[in-house]
């Protein structure tokens, strides 16, 4: 578990949550459990994000499968700055007032893609309310400059929600990314605490929007469990996403990033991660990834090469 200061700066990572009471901590069950990172390959792809002066969601926010991803030299790059406008309940990602976008960026990168040897490259990014986009044209950069420099690697785009900024998603559409993912993250009853400055339809009208514009594109989203959701909950939410057309969907276990964060209310055992993915089949998904380690750009690049045959496989049929 991480902790609320940062200590290599000396100021709170998370200064909304400084003074909130402390909960109490679930203990992990065995299948929940990861080894430390320390392979050559994990070092390898630690230097080449370094050396870019690149942040990564695998490590602002302390992904479990951070050691087994950077081991084949596959990192999920964050864009827009290391800093959040917003607070949600469950991140770990800093949070604050953002600095200035950095124009360099998009081609930091592309250059590490193509150090990294991607054959498929995940980009997301913090809220960047501040924004009159969002950061919807630094999206769309960051997607051309990878084009031209790795135009075989395919791209997958995991964006914020825009909220009330007019023509963001167009912008990002536009600049024509592989896969466009916005997950959920949860069920409506649970937004107000656990991700108060998002609306749910407004995501769930994001995804829809991306299909309407192109309706080739690929669209994803994903959710966590153990938030203290009902099982009807998570299918009223897989029925909502195929009513929006989205393709791919993606369950996995909400951890606890401290004790300040929202509790875990409940590890769901294994079986029931596959019982979900079941039900998520039968309602329509092309792909459904579900474990409780499971995690939006967990094996993305396997994902889309089983995505794109799905697809087809339904063509056929």
């Amino acid at each position: 578990m991480t902790v609320v200061l940062d200590h290599t700066a000396g100021k709170p990572r998370h200064p909304e949550k400084a003074h909130r009471p402390e909960s109490a901590v679930l203990r992990k069950p065995d299948w929940i459990r990861v080894k430390a990172p320390v392979s050559k390959g994990y070092a390898a792809t630690h230097a080449i994000v370094r050396e870019n002066g690149l942040h990564t969601v695998c490590e602002e926010a302390g992904c479990p499968n951070i050691g087994e991803c950077w081991e084949k030299k596959h990192a999920t790059f964050m864009i827009l700055g290391d800093t959040c406008t917003r607070a949600c309940a469950f991140c770990n990602v800093k949070t604050g007032l953002p600095g200035a976008l950095d124009p360099q960026e998009p081609v930091h990168v592309a250059e590490a893609t193509q150090k990294l040897g991607l054959a498929h490259i995940v980009v997301t990014s913090v809220d960047r309310d501040d924004l009159a986009d969002g950061g919807a044209d630094h999206f769309a950069q960051t997607i051309r400059a990878i084009r031209a420099r790795c135009p075989a690697t395919t791209i997958e785009v995991l964006t914020p929600d825009f909220l009330r900024k007019e023509g963001a998603v167009e912008r990002v559409v536009a600049a024509r990314p592989d896969v466009f993912n916005h997950n959920l993250e949860t069920v409506p009853s649970l937004y107000l605490t656990v991700r108060p400055g998002a609306r749910y339809f407004a995501s769930l009208r994001l995804l829809q929007r991306v299909k309407e514009i192109d309706a080739t594109m690929f669209t994803k989203s994903g959710v966590m469990v153990g938030l203290g959701e009902e099982r009807n909950e998570i299918l009223q939410v897989m029925d909502d996403l195929r009513s929006a057309g989205v393709d791919f969907l993606t369950i996995g276990q909400y951890l606890q990033p401290t004790r300040k964060h929202h509790p875990v209310m409940r590890f769901l055992p294994p079986d029931e991660f596959e019982a979900l993915k079941t039900v998520a089949l039968a309602k329509g998904f092309l792909m459904v990834s579900s474990s409780p380690l499971t995690r939006s750009s967990h094996h993305a690049g396997e994902d889309f090469a089983r995505l794109k045959a799905a697809r087809e496989a339904n063509r056929a049929s």
